[in-house]
């Protein structure tokens, strides 16, 4: 237990303090564009549960990351805001597992196609919504998020620490990965436990593991909050990031990136997801940057880079499999196997 335990928070000091030299020593844009890998591999930790750990298709959450947005901006409107930013994050958080806890418990009975065309419904008809009460939720232009200024006692510790004045880039950095790490220290815990097993019975054969005495909808409806808790803080951190909720923003388009981050990662992996993060966000600005250089105009360059993005994801498919990561830990399987038969004969 206390192995179970360790691991995980060993991992996550270790990944603070990578992130505090990497956050240091990077520039604002840069800033931004780890933000959104931050915001990106929370939503896919989350999904990765659902889908990996638990075999639900889920097509809707982006729209589960809007709750969690417009319940940011909702809150963050005034200049001085009433809550204090982490307060914030926990309802945004809360309002979220609320919604996908009442959604979970009417799709425990769907799987397969039926659950995903569910969730595709879902996230059809949310941006509907913010446009349906335009006077509350700001219709197409959305609500602008009020982001408050860094404490003093936070500043002075940075300046202490790194020798440079913070900048709200780097502030709202921090900020999404600190609850990355909290929100991946979570779900390990989780999928590494008594919860994780059932959640893996269910996906594995579910006529087995109703006759091991478990309860197939409780397990689904359980995948389903923790997973939309997960969006529900993503969309929290989207939302402080851009400074804005809006239904553009939080479109089908975003539910299917975040579906294609785990497939690309590898299914049931955390490491999967975040990786699958990385490439959404990195690779379309590394195309368009190589179509530049080799002369493209910046919009035939920008042009290239969805073309490059879905032949690398046809590629994964076809050459891992099991994802990056998966595929990875697969080979290593099998080479740790092989140098062990060798050594007992």
């Amino acid at each position: 237990m206390r192995r179970l335990l360790g691991q995980p928070l060993v991992l996550a000091l270790l990944g603070a303090v990578v992130i505090i030299v990497v956050l240091t020593g990077v520039d604002d844009f840069r800033a931004v564009q780890l933000t959104q890998m931050a915001y990106l591999g929370i939503a896919a930790g989350g999904l990765t549960v659902l889908t990996g750990l638990n075999g639900q298709i889920s097509l809707g959450h982006g729209a589960l990351m809007a709750i969690g947005a417009y319940t940011t901006a909702l809150l963050l409107q005034d200049d001085e805001p009433t809550l204090p930013l982490l307060a914030v994050l926990v309802v945004a958080t809360v309002v979220t597992l609320v919604v996908g806890a009442a959604i979970g418990v009417a799709a425990a009975r769907l799987h397969g196609p039926y659950l995903a065309g569910a969730t595709l419904a879902l996230a059809v008809a949310v941006p509907g919504i913010a446009l349906y009460f335009g006077d509350t939720l700001g219709g197409e232009q959305g609500l602008r998020v009020r982001v408050p200024d860094p404490p003093g006692w936070l500043l002075d510790a940075a300046y202490f620490v790194t020798g440079q004045d913070l900048t709200p880039s780097t502030y709202v950095a921090f900020l999404g990965w600190f609850v990355l790490v909290v929100t991946y220290v979570g779900l390990a815990h989780l999928s590494r436990g008594r919860v994780g097993r059932r959640w893996r019975a269910v996906r594995d054969d579910e006529v087995a593991a109703e006759v091991a005495g478990i309860a197939l909808g409780r397990a689904r409806v359980s995948a389903f909050v923790v997973s939309a808790a997960a969006a529900g803080a993503a969309g929290f951190v989207m939302a402080v990031s851009v400074r804005l909720a809006a239904p553009s923003g939080y479109s089908l388009t975003l539910s299917l990136m975040l579906l294609t981050a785990v497939v690309l990662g590898g299914l049931g992996t955390l490491s999967g997801a975040l990786v699958g993060a990385a490439l959404l966000t990195f690779l379309p600005q590394v195309i368009t940057d190589a179509g530049v250089s080799a002369g493209l105009d910046d919009i035939r360059a920008a042009e290239l880079a969805p073309l490059v993005y879905g032949l690398v994801l046809v590629a994964v498919v076809l050459l891992a499999p099991a994802g990056l990561v998966g595929s990875l830990r697969l080979a290593w399987h099998r080479l740790r196997a092989t140098t062990t038969s060798k050594g007992a004969t």
